[in-house]
């Protein structure tokens, strides 16, 4: 992995040679939400990706995003060539409606090492793989934390012993998320990577959805339907593959340029399509 262009594409070439500390994990952390979409787009193009954490960087270093297998694997093989003590863990989402269970549909992070004011035991949950859930890393404490529009509980996992589980904020588009403390390798999520990425019933396969979070909130596509919630909220349908383009570049930045003019066009009408039986199927 080409560590010093990871960081270019993160905006933070001076981290290269930084000594690891929490401020510094902060800041790569918020970089990254902010500059690296949540996307899965690669599955309507009909590109298949692996969990390979450094294949995940370097597409990231290419300009695109991924999802939680993606987005935390290249997170954490990034942050463990510039030192960090990084730990992944088998963790499960739960949606709304759905029950809370250790699925295997979420690789989260922990690291430690890293005691700072209000975490003297300096070990962090890093999660950027949520989509519109946290901008900054949490603290591994129990506690309610705010930031931006939403507000988060970490507590103790009812489900998983000796694990935790974060409840995201009743706007949010889950329920919460818990995961055990042991650590895992990469190769736990191959299968169910598989099915998240080529099962009809898939959300990813479903619907065609990106998102990125800043400071302040959250800019999310479904479909053509873009939202904005937190500050700035706003909600539209974008009707051509003129505005789909320039919101996937201006808003996701998320410019595509790895994707040819006849490879958009197949996409456009793939997206165009869904959202138009998505449309159907409420109206009926």
């Amino acid at each position: 992995m080409d560590t010093a262009a990871y960081l270019r594409r993160l905006g933070l070439p001076g981290l290269l040679t930084a000594p690891t500390s929490a401020e510094s994990l902060r800041a790569l952390h918020v970089a990254h939400v902010e500059k690296v979409a949540y996307e899965a787009l690669q599955i309507w193009l009909g590109r298949p990706t692996t969990v390979d954490p450094v294949e995940s960087a370097e597409r990231i270093i290419g300009g695109r995003g991924g999802y939680c297998y993606h987005l935390n694997g290249a997170f954490s093989q990034l942050a463990r060539a510039l030192g960090y003590q990084v730990t992944r863990h088998y963790g499960g989402v739960q949606g709304r409606g759905k029950e809370p269970g250790l699925t295997g549909n979420h690789l989260v992070l922990t690291v430690r090492g890293l005691p700072s004011d209000g975490n003297p035991g300096g070990e962090w949950l890093a999660d950027l793989g949520l989509g519109d859930a946290l901008h900054e890393p949490l603290p591994l404490v129990a506690g309610t934390y705010r930031q931006g529009p939403f507000q988060y509980v970490l507590r103790p996992s009812e489900v998983v012993p000796g694990g935790w589980r974060l409840d995201h904020d009743p706007a949010g588009s889950f329920e919460g998320m818990d995961f055990g403390l042991s650590a895992v390798e990469m190769s736990v999520f191959a299968d169910k990577h598989r099915e998240l990425s080529t099962s009809p019933t898939s959300g990813f396969v479903r619907v065609a959805t990106v998102q990125r979070r800043d400071a302040y909130g959250v800019d999310s596509l479904r479909g053509l339907s873009l939202t904005r919630l937190g500050r700035g909220a706003h909600s539209v349908t974008l009707d051509t593959a003129r505005d789909y383009y320039a919101a996937l570049a201006d808003v996701f930045v998320l410019p595509l340029d790895d994707v040819s003019a006849g490879e958009k066009d197949k996409l456009w009408r793939k997206v165009s399509e869904a959202h138009e039986s998505w449309l159907a199927g409420g109206a009926a």
